[in-house]
């Protein structure tokens, strides 16, 4: 079975290869960070979706409903209110200013200190959280596929993350919005496929799926008990502002729509892009109660399992080669969609916002040399980070990301946050890296007492909201009320 599923792995690296052949002809700079603004709203928005979702919510979603049933939905439903947002308040923002990098708002709000922050926090926990939806794609293949060859972990992850950075290398941007739509297609298809594979197998009906999910308790949409972490106002609003962060606020996911040709044409791809998004994720959550049906029926132990590994388990040892290989297709196009615009938003961050290559650097050349040098740089810490994480790797990665995203998003959800809604002007500008280290260590600090000081009650993803307001409480307290050029005039 190995030697099938990986004969399928090259055909579909063929494909991407194609893709980036057509798409990145003639390509320049302004291609690889902008697309030119040339690129169809409706493509963005179905290629987003496979960058949305990544390996991890195609495993760890299904997998996480033997422990937190269908609870997840309720982050699901915080999107909705999130992309609103985006759509009215941050895209025609990034348009007026036509903006490169996201977080050049920053610079010409505060100044250098806020730009460079910003950027610097994109950075850390963009590489992170792409490198561990990645690791989840190389672990699953290791296990699977690899290790029978005795290939170990760092050598698979070497190969995956060098076919990323070659088909991404010329065309950057442009490339990425392409060949995204090629993955969220083989995505939802093996979604589906696994699904029918699924009923066929148990030969029941979507009623009859219900009741049995009903019967062993994993039917709870709405958890209804404040102090536990997945209550589900908790997970509406932690939905809600992980969409602001994780994607109106993340150079990665607003490149992909920056490359529309106008405000109006990037609000259709929200739009359209959150009601897929919506119905995708529902799917998953009904793979993922098939799969605690499936395994009871199979008489499939799942209990000693770690949330990641049912998925995988079972299309492995009970679908037969086709479930099989329709999986690793699946998992492979979430994982590359993800991986891909990451390597191609923090190569455009770093040029843009710590080199500041337009300013700086006048001639076209340096600047392509650079701007290739910083990619191979990018999927060199991008290799590490996996490599690292492969050794503490014991849980739901959907939470660890989650998790991680509260922590380093947080501030720049703060620095926006008070950039917009706040016409104050920072005094001690030189103090906004201070503030936005410290608001996640006080964040820590809450959520590991949290039970103590607040009578058994369980951070969830609102973490990142509280993170938010902490930053944007400590720019406050180190900014002064703006003077208009009245009272200038009469103050002189």
């Amino acid at each position: 079975m190995q030697t099938i599923i990986f004969s399928f792995f090259l055909l579909y690296t063929l494909l991407l290869f194609i893709i980036m052949w057509f798409s990145s002809r003639k390509a320049t700079n302004k291609t690889y960070f902008t697309g030119n603004r040339k690129s169809p709203w409706f493509v963005v928005a179905y290629g987003m979706i496979g960058a949305s979702l990544s390996g991890v919510t195609f495993m760890s979603v299904p997998g996480d409903v033997a422990t937190t049933q269908l609870t997840y939905f309720g982050v699901v439903l915080g999107y909705i209110l999130g992309y609103l947002v985006i759509a009215y308040v941050l895209l025609p923002l990034y348009y007026r200013l036509n903006v490169t990098s996201i977080y050049e708002y920053l610079g010409g709000r505060f100044g250098n200190e806020a730009h460079k922050t910003g950027s610097i926090i994109f950075i850390i926990s963009r590489l992170l959280g792409s490198a561990l939806r990645m690791y989840l794609v190389i672990y699953v293949l290791q296990i699977f596929i690899f290790d029978a060859w005795n290939i170990p972990l760092w050598v698979t992850a070497f190969c995956m993350i060098t076919i990323i950075l070659l088909y991404t290398f010329r065309g950057g941007i442009k490339t990425v919005v392409w060949t995204d739509t090629l993955q969220t297609t083989f995505m939802i298809t093996a979604l589906i496929i696994t699904i029918i594979i699924i009923f066929r197998d148990l030969n029941i009906s979507i009623g009859e799926m219900w009741q049995a999910m009903e019967v062993k308790g994993y039917t709870k949409i709405f958890e209804t008990d404040w102090h536990k972490s997945n209550y589900f106002i908790k997970h509406i609003i932690g939905g809600m502002f992980i969409t602001i962060a994780m994607t109106g606020l993340d150079q990665d996911m607003m490149q992909k729509n920056l490359t529309c040709k106008n405000i109006k044409e990037a609000q259709y791809n929200i739009f359209s892009f959150t009601g897929i998004l919506v119905f995708v994720n529902a799917l998953f959550l009904l793979l993922g109660g098939l799969l605690m049906i499936f395994a009871q029926e199979k008489g499939i132990d799942i209990a000693g399992m770690t949330t990641d590994r049912i998925y995988p388990e079972i299309a492995f040892g009970y679908l037969g080669k086709f479930g099989a290989v329709i999986f690793v297709i699946g998992l492979i196009s979430a994982g590359y969609s993800s991986a891909d615009g990451t390597l191609t938003a923090l190569t455009t961050s770093i040029c843009y916002d710590l080199v500041r290559i337009e300013k700086h650097i006048s001639n076209e050349k340096t600047q392509f040399i650079l701007r290739r040098i910083v990619h191979i740089l990018v999927s060199l810490l991008f290799l590490g980070v996996i490599i690292v994480f492969a050794q503490f790797h014991n849980k739901a990665l959907i939470t660890i990301i989650f998790t991680v995203a509260s922590y380093t998003y947080g501030p720049i959800l703060g620095l926006f946050a008070f950039g917009i809604f706040s016409k104050r002007e920072i005094r001690y500008k030189f103090l906004i890296p201070l503030i936005a280290l410290l608001s996640p260590i006080l964040c820590y600090i809450l959520s590991a007492n949290s039970e103590f000081l607040f009578s058994g009650y369980k951070f969830g993803f609102e973490l990142l909201l509280i993170n938010g307001v902490l930053t944007y409480f400590g720019l406050f307290c180190i900014s002064t009320k703006t003077v208009s050029a009245e009272d200038k005039i009469q103050i002189n």
